[in-house]
Parts: C-alpha cells; structure tokens; sequence
C-alpha cells in the first residue's frame, strides 16, 4: 500500500487501521458574509485559516483535515475556540492515549489525499480513509518521536527560512534591475555616445549603417512605422479575405462566411494624469498603449456547442501553464475546436502571453511563447499580444510586463472580488509601456540578460536545496513512523495495551 505498506513491526508496536483510533465529522459552512462580518475566532477551511467569524464550534484545540478539492487531505491544528467548515473533516480521539502532536505528523506523513474515492475532484471520507492501516507506538515513544521531529524540524526550518531569505533578495535585486532598465538608467552611457556621434555628423558627415542607423531613429519615428506596417498587413488581410469571400461565394456559400479581418484599433496618448503616475521617459524614448504595437486577442472559449461541425483536437494553454516569466508545461491539455480556429489562435515564436487573473498574483504575467508545442492555442482566459518582431522586440515587453510598475497597472486597473481579480482585454491594451528605439531595446536586453543570468543559476541552486529540503523532512517522517527515528524503551508499556484502552473507551462512549 505504497509508502505505507507495513514491512516491519517494531517492538511494542501494533499495526492499526485508521478508523481504530480516530473518528471524523464535517465542519460547518459559513457564507463570506459571515465570514467578512469579522470576530476574534478563527475560520479553519481545507487550506487552514481562512478568515474570522464571531462564533466558534470547535471548543478546544483539535485536528483538521482538508475533505475535498486541491486540499484534500491536507492536516492543520486549530487553534481554542475556531469554527470549522464543511471544506474540512474535524478528527476526534483519544487523547489521553495518542498524542496529538504525534497524530498530526501521522496524518500528514500518510498523505490521506492519495485515497480520494471520486474521480471528479479529489474528495476524501471516513469510508475511504478508516481501512487505511498504520504504525501505533507505545505513548512514551509517541512523545520521544515528537520531540525528535521537532528539533529536527527547527534545525530544517531555519536553513529553508534562510534559503527562502536569499530568494526573496533575488526578486527585489531583480524588480531593480528591471525599474533601471526601463527608466533607461542601464544604457544612460550608450545614449550620451550615440548623442556625441550625432552632433559630431551634424555639418553633413553620412549617417551609421546597419544597427547604427537604427540607433539614430527616435521611439516616436519607430512607433509611427509600427502603424505603417499594421495597416499593411491589414489590407493584405482584407485583400486575402475579399478573395475567400468570392470562392465561398462561387462554391454555393457553403458553411459560414469567411470572417472580415478587424482593422487594427487606435488608442489614445496617454493623459496627463497616467502620466504622472509612470517615470518620466528617458529622451528619444516614448510611452504608448501596447494596443498601439502589438496586435492582441483572447483565446479559444471552452464549452461551445460544436456538434455537426468539423472539429479537430488542438492542445492548449490554461492559466495554470503561463507563469511569471516561465511556461510550465507539464500538464497540457487539449480541446476540440473548429477547423479555422486553428488559425486564428495558433501561437507563434514570439508572442507574449498575458493571464485574465483568478488569485490576485495571476493577473497580467507576460511569457513568451519559443513554440514549445507543435500547433498550440490558448483558452480564452490568456490574450496574446503579437508584435512586429523585427521593431519591437518580444523579450523587452515581456520583461517590462514583469515589473512592479506593470503589475500595479494591472492590480488597480482590475475588477476585484473577494481574493480574486481579473483583467479584460481593454486593461491589457491600454498597458502603458516605455519605448525605446528598436537598437536600445536590443542593448536594454543585453543589460538585462548579463545581469539576472547569475540571479537565475543562484535561483536554480535555492530550487534544487529546497527540494533537497522536503526530501529531508520526509525521510525524517518515515523513519520515525517506521519506529528508525527514536530508540526503543523495554519499559514502555506495549502498544497492544494501549490499544484494548482505546477500544473500551470507544465502547464505552458509544453505549
């Protein structure tokens, strides 16, 4: 029975089901109101503390577990005087005769979430977790083993407290080095030599080639260019649909007709009041809407009504794949869709992907898509924000959408709920971001890259050590209900004892 398979008995022990030594009862569910009114008792959920309310039901300090969803089988110790609700099981026992401390680091070494019985969300029951069998030790022991876990744990704790400190370091060494690249302060010396060479030119020398002449071309003369070549491609988009449209035409007009291509949309310059609130623009940078340079969509809707058409099974991005600066593509999973909408929402090398929202942390984002996977698309709760590669260039906005100055846009542009908040693809679109000329942004990267490149190896070495760390903490738990962790005492009186006590206590409040 996986890692709790019984292979030896240690001396003085006995093996015992679950259902033998606790019993469970469902908490009791509270409206967010209720919750929100406030109270000094706290709420205990499936993931722990969850809010106040001003009544208790659980008198004394007890042990719950996560009953259902993400948290199944999750284990907390309330604190006197808490309400439970039905998102967790309230454990009741002998505790005269277990420990509860010893209990607690049972139950979270067995992992009851493994034995969900439902296939829809992960759902525990007394059913499912009482045939469950374990290692009972003699309480003396019980206590030994607490107190060995714990100074374990301390030691462990500290080297993890430490290692997060480190890595928290690294995210405001990071937040600052992206707030100096995009108030120009990274490529302040480039631009005074740029400057130099222009003046130097004035009285008729020819202009830089290659990259160089790039670096002589303003943010306002770049932008401009970006709306030339979106108007172009708008009207070869137009050109190919009016031709689509003839041959469906021709064809008997079979099916639907071709979609007519949007033109692409103009925002507004900023007001003088968004303006006040970002950094002034360094000179020859410009601030602009990312609407106005990036051609930007919503994803595919789950849950459409497709029978009778031709569909085809796409793989897809969920929110849960587009992470803060990285993919995580473990889980992919597909959908059925139209035939055009392939088309219409296959992601490309280099466009950048932003998040709706959910928990307050999920809004905004911006990764990049390399084409990790062949014919890819997104749902509709992640837009995708396509650039003209060749002016602006996809690495510095995703960047500049990680920085604090982005995600507070995003935070007080949202529409909030409790715990969540969600962008639409208006707030995405009116994103301020500072342009630089096309060669700037390419030297801002540089800057960027040769910076945080130390930061993500001491990044992936925290990683690596915290995940050494968990190990750890496992080992320690396994030896110490494999009775590995604590000498056996010959004076302690025999688990067998212990448990005819708890069975006619059971008994007896039972009668």
């Amino acid at each position: 029975m996986d890692k709790n398979e019984i292979k030896q008995i240690p001396k003085g022990w006995e093996v015992v089901s679950l259902g033998e030594i606790i019993r469970i009862s469902s908490g009791k569910n509270l409206t967010q109101r209720e919750m929100n009114l406030g109270g000094k008792f706290e709420v205990y959920g499936g993931n722990g503390i969850t809010g106040k309310h001003d009544e208790y039901n659980v008198e004394e300090a007890t042990i719950v577990l996560g009953r259902v969803g993400y948290y199944c089988g999750s284990v907390h110790i309330t604190s006197p005087k808490s309400w439970v609700t039905d998102n967790a099981f309230i454990t009741s026992f002998p505790e005269n005769l277990i420990d509860k401390k010893f209990l607690f680091s049972l139950l979270t070494y067995i992992n009851l979430g493994q034995y969900s019985n439902s296939t829809a969300q992960p759902v525990i029951s007394g059913k499912s977790i009482y045939p469950v069998k374990t290692l009972l030790p003699p309480l003396p022991e019980q206590l030994r083993i607490v107190d060995k876990i714990e100074e374990l744990f301390t030691q462990l704790d500290k080297g993890v407290e430490q290692l997060k400190a480190v890595q928290q370091q690294l995210q405001t060494y990071r937040q600052a080095v992206l707030k100096a690249a995009f108030e120009g302060k990274l490529t302040e010396g480039r631009r005074s030599k740029i400057e130099m060479i222009e003046e130097s030119s004035a009285g008729g020398s020819p202009p830089l080639g290659g990259r160089g002449a790039a670096q002589a071309q303003s943010a306002e003369d770049l932008l401009e260019q970006i709306k030339i070549e979106r108007h172009r491609h708008y009207e070869q988009e137009l050109e190919q649909w009016t031709a689509e449209v003839e041959e469906w035409e021709a064809n008997g007009k079979p099916g639907k007709k071709p979609r007519k291509p949007r033109p692409p949309k103009e925002y507004p310059p900023l007001t003088e009041e968004e303006l006040k609130k970002l950094p002034e623009p360094p000179e020859g940078w410009k601030i602009s809407r990312l609407g106005n340079f990036a051609d930007i969509i919503g994803g595919v809707t789950k849950g459409r009504k497709l029978e009778g058409r031709e569909t085809i099974e796409l793989p897809y991005l969920r929110v849960a794949n587009v992470q803060d600066g990285y993919l995580d593509l473990k889980v992919i999973k597909t959908i059925q869709v139209l035939l055009e909408d392939l088309e219409k929402y296959r992601l490309q090398e280099g466009d950048v992907l932003y998040t709706e929202g959910g928990d307050k942390d999920k809004l905004g984002r911006g990764t990049i898509w390399k084409n990790e996977i062949d014919n890819c698309i997104h749902q509709n709760h992640v837009f995708r924000a396509r650039l003209f590669k060749e002016l602006t260039l996809p690495s510095f906005i995703a960047y500049y959408s990680q920085t604090q100055e982005a995600k507070t846009y995003f935070f007080r542009n949202a529409k909030q709920t409790v715990n969540l908040a969600s962008i639409n693809m208006t707030v995405l679109s009116n994103l301020p971001v500072p342009i630089p000329p096309t060669e700037e942004q390419h030297q801002i990267l540089e800057e960027i890259e040769s910076r945080l490149s130390v930061c993500e190896q001491v990044e992936k070495t925290i990683e690596a050590n915290l995940q050494k760390a968990e190990a750890l903490r496992q080992s320690i738990l396994k030896k110490a209900f494999e009775g590995k962790l604590v000498p056996q005492d010959p004076k302690d009186e025999p688990a067998r004892v212990l448990l005819e006590r708890i069975r006619k206590e059971k008994s007896a409040s039972a009668s």
